[in-house]
């Protein structure tokens, strides 16, 4: 069964916004490092936002000051709030868990436990 299941992303024009959501089976939920990578064609996959246990965060230079990552524990949800979108966000999101916090200090997706499948987010000129 998918431990973990993306869901909110779509087409949007450059400027606009997109909320990216994350429902996890993990158990106990609270206790994991999660992140939201993208990888875009031809490409790496890159992390691009980091939430731990405690609610600290940590983005990509990339995405700093547009992106915001958060959690709800209770609900076993993990969001990714993306503003100010750029054609160069295009890629495919995907919400990853680690059960440690090396995947936080690393960014390292090999440090990361469980995957969802990935959500599309396509950002026109």
């Amino acid at each position: 069964a998918q431990v973990l299941v993306e869901s909110g992303g779509g087409s949007v024009q450059s400027g606009g916004s997109l909320r990216l959501s994350c429902v996890g089976s993990l158990d106990p939920f609270f206790d994991h490092t999660m992140a939201w990578f993208r990888q875009a064609p031809g490409k790496e996959r890159e992390g691009v936002a980091f939430i731990d246990n405690i609610h600290d965060t940590a983005y990509a230079d990339s995405v700093k000051g547009r992106f915001t990552i958060s959690r709800d524990n209770d609900k076993k949800t993990l969001y990714l709030q993306m503003n100010a979108l750029k054609a160069e966000d295009t890629a495919m999101y995907y919400c990853a868990a680690d059960k440690e916090v090396a995947g936080m200090l690393t960014g390292n997706p090999a440090d990361f436990d469980y995957w969802g499948q990935g959500t599309q987010v396509t950002v026109s000129l």
